[in-house]
């Protein structure tokens, strides 16, 4: 027997902008008369790409269009996307919110999700009320809700406020209450989108662990939205990309990740260097371009911690040679406190001359950053003078990794500097 249990074809959903009908009266009677003799609706032939970017020439947009997968049992795939991409709408679509334009889906098994604050939760109704009217959606028996019900509870943390009408919950609750039931009411097929990010860290710890379980464990399927890409790297084992509406790209998780990586930095090279008006430059060095690369030689705008990251650039100048040629990086946090400087005096020493013209390359072996945004000032000055300076010259982003070779991650709470430790222990003679 096939192990597939979700598979998807041709999956199209178009949506008309502005208005809910056609807007005529001639189209509606026109769709309504192939509708009825089995035909596909007329309008569906037209329509635009959903890109967010652009200004729209049509009435119709396409939110999905020719999205093909197939998920097996015990997999976790991410699905991974700008805001905008059609995450949302494909997990609506096979969570049974909203049906297809057009296209085919097979599942095998029940689906539970959690789409949004309060997806499936009834606002007048108790947390306890709610637990039951979810098992029974799902197809479950009494008894076996209430063989469910005390590990929903504990894992939820809203024992006290079970027997509470769940519109006076937080979103948190309401979040942590219908996570709990969506996983532990046993679905072969648990959808979750970015509602997690929702909860604290402690929760988000707990429910990345629960899927982990529930895919490893017990052998269900799990599809993941998630902007975090540490997240996805820790629970996902396979990921699609999407984009405008489009599968981009599809394959390993750390595959996914640094093609999804890669099509930012194409997207977020906005001006160049040379033409930033924020400069602050006397004339004498002019900084041409600067960017990140990674071990391999190639443009990065993020990487993994313990990843080697080279810092580059070229400049040129009006003098033949420059005499005591200081320059320095500014490594700063995403808040605006400083990290470290990145200095080549106090690296290389003094140096009495350098070229008028140079293209520079600083690397840092083994970032020892943890995950987070991160910024880079430079400052350029000859003889105790500044002569250059711009201010968020260059950004990247730090994935987790399993930076010490232990088989576990450091946790972001962790701190944001990741340092070489070496452990012993030495028994005491008795």
């Amino acid at each position: 027997m096939s192990d597939i249990v979700l598979k998807v074809e041709d999956l199209a959903k178009q949506y008309r902008l502005g208005r809910v009908s056609s807007g005529m009266l001639s189209q509606d009677l026109k769709r309504w008369y192939y509708l009825m003799r089995g035909k596909e609706d007329p309008f569906l032939r037209v329509g635009e790409t959903n890109d967010r970017t652009s200004k729209a020439t049509s009435d119709y947009v396409w939110a999905l269009q020719n999205i093909n997968f197939e998920v097996k049992k015990g997999d976790v795939l991410a699905v991974i996307g700008k805001n905008g991409a059609g995450k949302s709408t494909l997990l609506k679509i096979l969570s049974h919110v909203t049906g297809p334009t057009k296209g085919n889906i097979q599942i095998k098994g029940r689906v539970g999700s959690l789409l949004e604050v309060g997806t499936g939760m009834h606002p007048d109704l108790t947390g306890r009320e709610n637990i039951f009217l979810n098992g029974a959606i799902l197809g479950m028996r009494r008894h076996e809700i209430k063989a469910k019900f005390d590990d929903i509870v504990d894992f939820s943390g809203c024992a006290r406020y079970i027997d509470t009408p769940v519109k006076r919950y937080s979103s948190g609750m309401m979040v942590r209450l219908g996570f709990a039931v969506a996983a532990f009411l046993e679905p072969e097929i648990l959808i979750v989108d970015e509602v997690l990010a929702v909860g604290d860290a402690e929760f988000q710890y707990q429910a990345i662990g629960k899927m982990k379980d529930v895919s490893e464990s017990e052998g269900r399927t799990v599809l993941f939205v998630s902007h975090n890409m540490t997240a996805v790297q820790n629970l996902c084992t396979r990921g699609i990309i999407l984009k405008h509406g489009t599968v981009e790209y599809e394959g390993s998780t750390l595959d996914c990740i640094a093609n999804y990586r890669d099509s930012n930095y194409q997207e977020s090279v906005g001006v160049p260097i040379s033409e930033r008006s924020d400069v602050k430059n006397t004339g004498e060095i002019n900084v041409e371009d600067l960017w990140l690369e990674n071990a391999q030689g190639q443009r990065r705008l993020a990487f993994m911690a313990g990843e080697d990251m080279t810092i580059r650039f070229r400049y040129n100048g009006e003098a033949a040679d420059h005499e005591h040629l200081s320059i320095a990086f500014g490594l700063y946090e995403s808040n605006g406190s400083q990290l470290a400087d990145i200095w080549n005096i106090s690296a290389a020493g003094m140096r009495d001359l350098y070229p008028s013209n140079a293209d520079v390359t600083c690397t840092l072996p083994r970032i020892p950053l943890n995950a987070g945004r991160y910024y880079i000032n430079i400052c350029i000055r000859l003889k105790n003078r500044t002569v250059y300076y711009l201010k968020n010259a260059a950004y990247f982003d730090i994935y987790q990794s399993d930076f010490y070779n232990s088989g576990y991650m450091p946790s972001q709470s962790a701190g944001k500097i990741l340092l070489e430790q070496k452990w012993q222990f030495n028994p005491l003679n008795a």
